[in-house]
C-alpha cells in the first residue's frame, strides 16, 4: 500500500491512471471517470488505456477556481 501512495505522489510521472487522477484529487474513482468522460479533465488513449496528463489534474482544480463569467 505504501508503495502505491508513493507511485501516485511521484511527480516525475507524466501520465496518470483515472485512478491516480482521483486520488490526486482526492475525489472518488467514478466521479473521476465522470469528469474524464465529461471532458471536464483532459484524457488521452494511449492504445486501450486512458490516461490523464500530470498537468492536467492542476489545471482542472484551477478551471474551478475561476469565478464562473456572466453571461
Amino acid at each position: 500500500m505504501a508503495e502505491q501512495t508513493a507511485s501516485t505522489a511521484d511527480p516525475t510521472l507524466v501520465l496518470l491512471t483515472v485512478e491516480e487522477a482521483a486520488r490526486r484529487l482526492r475525489i472518488g474513482r467514478t466521479t473521476c471517470f465522470k469528469l474524464v468522460l465529461s471532458g471536464e479533465i483532459e484524457s488521452v488513449t494511449v492504445g486501450r488505456l486512458r490516461r490523464v496528463p500530470a498537468d492536467a489534474v492542476p489545471a482542472y482544480v484551477a478551471k474551478l477556481r475561476r469565478p464562473a463569467v456572466a453571461a
